[in-house]
């Protein structure tokens, strides 16, 4: 199965859950779609946890969230999650 890649990186979802970044790197994107409605005959985030993940194996999952927020909608989620991975990768 091939995976979908958006700007060089995977973007994985599994249900509720997408995953966007390399599992290689030092950090991920995890965001949760928490809540949901239905405009005509499609359903829309209305709530979306975003959080920058350690990809470190060694760390427990308590000190794996570097930064978190919610969002709205989908959009605005992906935008500010996309934004904090590239910061977040970029320091050393």
């Amino acid at each position: 199965m091939k995976t979908l890649m958006y700007k060089g990186k995977p973007l994985v979802r599994q249900g509720r859950f997408i995953f966007y970044g390399n599992p290689d790197d030092r950090y991920i994107l995890f965001m949760n779609i928490l809540e949901t409605k239905m405009i005509g005959s499609l359903e829309v985030a209305t709530k979306v946890l975003v959080q920058i993940q350690n990809t470190d194996d060694e760390i427990s999952f308590n000190e794996k969230v570097v930064k978190q927020c919610e969002k709205r909608n989908f959009y605005d989620a992906f935008e500010i999650g996309t934004i904090w991975l590239e910061r977040a990768l970029k320091q050393k």
